[in-house]
């Protein structure tokens, strides 16, 4: 037996001629939907953004025994929330914008039930976050408090894009041992090397973690790094693997300018209460000396300890230039991008194996910010000697350039 090539071969002179009509254009269709979704899917600075809204809907009570709310059953309530949060985005402004959503929990409550939505949109980078947050809760709060299929509190209407916890803020300090209660900084992560936790990290998106450049000045390998999170390091929460570790090209060991890195890990964490990201501060915001402040971390105790097993937490004070630029305090040493932030009486303090970690600050609405990262200081809690942090600000331009947030 002999084999020939194959192909259209001498036929192809044959063809009718509303055959190759027909042909020509089933190829136009193919090219145009090819060129319809590289324009939808590459238009420049389109990402997909997720949110996290909640609304209560009322006069609904859970039977434990049946698992029915009133006459409907939990998923049933499930796919009408969801349903009904499709259908307010669909017919609104953002239509455009809108991918879908996903009811994450139903939480029974005195007088009804607590939904809990994960949103995810697609927005042009350009605009700030804050703005599309705005937006999103507006239209929510037009639509889905006049719906008839479900009876909803309009004032428990909320849309948490970032910077939310669950948890009262009881805070003390960290050196004195004060140990952080599950789920109440999310945004924290353990940065280790071969298994051994090295610095702290802040989540920022659900791939992206923010941390100090001098974490990596021996070892910037990410097959040597993973990141864990969760109150505590053993056992840990969750684990990912690192897969990209991008240190400020400017930043050079000895020096401390410049201590910055963002770090890149997979899979994606889904957001909960217990792991969430931490909002980022526009590039033009300041904050006022002696604002209250918040530290986390598993570093030691004292100086030359040990890190801990437990994050722990402790509230300080910003402290002005004018302040750390004393020669008894850091005098010159303290340069572009950086701040102080603690107390010049010592004790409350970042300590070894603290670096990298966030000093949040929370705003009117309790939604809280990134504003520092644990950078340097002289021993821990010493006399005139506080925090110095890399002011987050600073840098906002940088984060944004590496990781599109």
């Amino acid at each position: 037996m002999m084999y020939r090539a194959g192909g259209f071969g001498s036929r192809s002179r044959h063809l009718k001629p509303w055959m190759m009509a027909l042909l020509i254009v089933l190829l136009l269709t193919v090219v145009a939907v090819t060129i319809g979704l590289l324009a939808h899917f590459l238009v420049s600075g389109q990402r997909m953004e997720y949110y996290h809204g909640t609304f209560k809907i009322l006069n609904l009570q859970i039977n434990s025994d049946s698992g029915q709310t009133g006459k409907y059953q939990l998923k049933d309530l499930k796919e009408m929330s969801e349903n009904l949060v499709d259908d307010t985005f669909i017919d609104s402004a953002l239509n455009e914008h809108y991918i879908k959503n996903r009811v994450v929990r139903l939480t029974p409550e005195e007088d009804g039930v607590k939904a809990d939505v994960v949103m995810v949109f697609q927005f042009p980078s350009a605009e700030q976050r804050a703005v599309r947050k705005e937006k999103i809760h507006s239209i929510l709060n037009q639509k889905i408090r006049n719906t008839r299929a479900l009876s909803i509190n309009a004032s428990s209407i909320q849309v948490n894009g970032c910077g939310k916890r669950v948890v009262p803020l009881t805070v003390n300090r960290i050196m004195s041992g004060d140990v952080a209660a599950r789920a109440a900084w999310p945004w924290q992560a353990s940065l280790q090397r071969d298994n051994v936790h090295q610095c702290g990290a802040t989540l920022i998106s659900n791939t992206w973690l923010i941390t100090a450049a001098h974490c990596f000045k021996y070892k910037a390998n990410p097959r040597q790094w993973t990141v864990s999170f969760g109150t505590t390091i053993n056992p840990p929460l969750m684990k990912r693997n690192v897969r990209r570790i991008i240190v400020h090209e400017r930043y050079h060991s000895p020096a401390r300018e410049y201590d910055i890195a963002v770090v890149q890990f997979s899979p994606r964490v889904a957001f909960s209460d217990d792991v969430r990201r931490v909002c980022l501060p526009e590039a033009s915001a300041s904050f006022r000396p002696n604002s209250t402040v918040y530290i986390t971390g598993f570093g030691a105790l004292y100086y030359g300890g040990e890190s801990q097993n437990d994050l722990r937490e402790a509230r300080v004070k910003i402290i002005s230039d004018d302040v750390c630029k004393q020669p008894q305090v850091y005098g010159n040493d303290i340069k572009f991008g950086m701040f102080c932030a603690g107390y010049l009486e010592g004790i409350y303090d970042a300590c070894r194996g603290d670096s990298g970690g966030p000093l949040v600050i929370k705003d009117l609405k309790d939604t809280w910010y990134l504003i520092g990262i644990v950078s340097w200081g002289d021993n821990c809690g010493q006399r005139n000697k506080p925090g110095v942090y890399t002011m987050v600000a600073y840098y906002r331009h940088w984060i944004a350039s590496k990781t599109g947030l």
